[in-house]
């Protein structure tokens, strides 16, 4: 399987701007010959959570048909990340469609301590077979414990996809961490980070693939919108940065 990760550049707010950038990175993915394609952390409006509560969705949004129709087109699995409306509050999340199936959800479920006054935390995990792999989503802030590392490697997870929007500082903490899990746990981690504005803070990209043995086996750089493959047969990568 190819699975991949995109960086991107979000447009604050204007999801309809933001889902156009989003099909062209995909159809670059799909010429690149990806089986799945994940985004980062609220991707489809920016982390943005002062405005969560206007840009939040209903899950089953219709606006996000196109996904399901490249998905299905294409034999591809995409994750996007978007804030989306619950009962009790607004979840960070992340839409998945696969081939033929019904539209899953994955919600935060660790916020960190200055989230909480604008989202809620999601109840479970999820996770998605593809081919013979097992992958567990995790979204900032929580790809960093590690009690969320051991409970998804406790669950035989085998890739482990970090969908975030980190800063100089907090990708330096990354940097650390997920070589240590990959290792510890036999997993291999992607990062999907973005690049951009991002709330009161600038997301720098160098999204990245660490082996099951904490090897970093590619990077993007700290600037340009890209695309990042992994083939876990032969564990080789491709790469295309975006200008």
């Amino acid at each position: 399987m190819n699975i991949g990760i995109a960086q991107i550049k979000s447009f604050k707010g204007d999801i309809e701007k933001s889902m156009a950038r989003h099909i062209e990175l995909i159809e670059r993915a799909i010429d690149m010959g990806a089986d799945a394609l994940f985004f980062p952390e609220l991707s489809i409006t920016g982390y943005e959570p002062a405005l969560a509560h206007e840009l939040a969705v209903a899950p089953e949004d219709s606006r996000f048909v196109c996904f399901q129709e490249l998905s299905d087109a294409h034999q591809i699995t995409l994750g996007i990340g978007v804030p989306t409306i619950a009962a009790a509050g607004i979840h960070i999340s992340m839409l998945i469609f696969q081939p033929r199936q019904a539209r899953q959800l994955y919600s935060k479920r660790h916020l960190h301590a200055d989230e909480l006054p604008y989202f809620i935390p999601g109840e479970s995990q999820l996770f998605m077979i593809i081919e013979d792999q097992w992958i567990a989503p995790a979204i900032c802030y929580e790809s960093l414990l590690e009690s969320h590392a051991m409970e998804c490697a406790n669950a035989n997870t085998t890739i482990y996809l970090a969908s975030v929007a980190k800063d100089e500082n907090g990708l330096m903490k990354a940097q650390q961490h997920f070589p240590k899990i990959a290792k510890k746990h036999n997993m291999t981690v992607l990062m999907a980070n973005a690049i951009g504005p991002s709330d009161t803070f600038n997301a720098i990209g160098s999204s990245a693939i660490w082996d099951n043995q904490g090897d970093m086996k590619a990077r993007l750089n700290d600037t340009e919108e890209g695309i990042l493959l992994y083939n876990t047969r032969t564990e080789k990568t491709s790469l295309a940065q975006l200008p």
